[in-house]
């Protein structure tokens, strides 16, 4: 899986992409990462990306060259004939879900756009956008976060990442309900017991009583799931 980020703050996506699972698959070429600095492809002295809305308003617009500009130069970075999907991180967007991110996995690459202020011009969206994505109904200063959000949500999806396939399977939204409780070592934590059925060894037992417990969980927490 190839991401691609255009982001006008390129050491905020490179900075968190250098931990954890990400790193790890990064290290064995599971994934690749290539961010695009905007204001690289600003056509004035001063690398301004943004303007005055149309319309009067408060903040101000992410201009539309810039960001074509960036995406053109990443494009030909890729050297492909296919042109990836085309994301932009915004709270107009759908919601994402583990699904979507289902889907995007089976990308192999995957353009994210960060807007910041109040939002990028209009007409770029329409020009080159393919999905538009957001990550809650809350507003946050930039994209950046939300794009890593996207791609961690993408990434461990991606066969090799995790290292065991189909560790991933049982976790909550993957068949529709939220996850049973786990415990480990040791048996007994403040006063409180491991379940008994969680240590007797059967199977079928601890199958039926995990995916109970994901039923009620999913009924007391997310109903709107059911």
């Amino acid at each position: 899986m190839r991401f691609t980020v255009l982001t006008l703050f390129p050491e905020m996506i490179y900075g968190a992409a250098n931990h954890s699972i990400f790193k790890r698959g990064l290290e064995q070429g599971h994934l690749h990462l290539d961010c695009i600095n905007i204001r690289n492809f600003s056509n004035n002295k001063h690398n301004q990306v943004d303007d005055y809305p149309y319309g009067g308003g408060f903040g101000m617009v992410m201009k539309a060259q810039p960001i074509y500009d960036a995406y053109q130069h990443a494009l030909a970075k890729q050297n492909t004939q296919k042109k990836p999907r085309l994301i932009y991180l915004t709270p107009a967007g759908k919601p994402l879900t583990q699904a979507i991110a289902n889907e995007l996995a089976s990308e192999e690459a995957l353009f994210l756009l960060c807007g910041h202020y109040e939002g990028v011009d209009e007409r770029v969206i329409e020009e080159i956008v393919t999905d538009e994505i957001s990550i809650g109904d809350y507003v946050l200063t930039g994209g950046e976060l939300a794009a890593l959000v996207l791609m961690d949500c993408v990434a461990r999806l991606v066969p090799g990442v995790l290292g065991k396939e189909g560790s991933f399977a049982d976790e909550s939204f993957m068949s529709g309900l939220l996850e049973y409780p786990q415990y480990t070592r040791p048996a007994e934590v403040f006063g409180r017991s491991v379940p008994d059925v969680l240590l007797s060894g059967d199977h079928a037992a601890i199958e039926k009583w995990r995916n109970e417990q994901s039923l009620q969980r999913t009924q007391s927490r997310r109903p709107d799931l059911l």
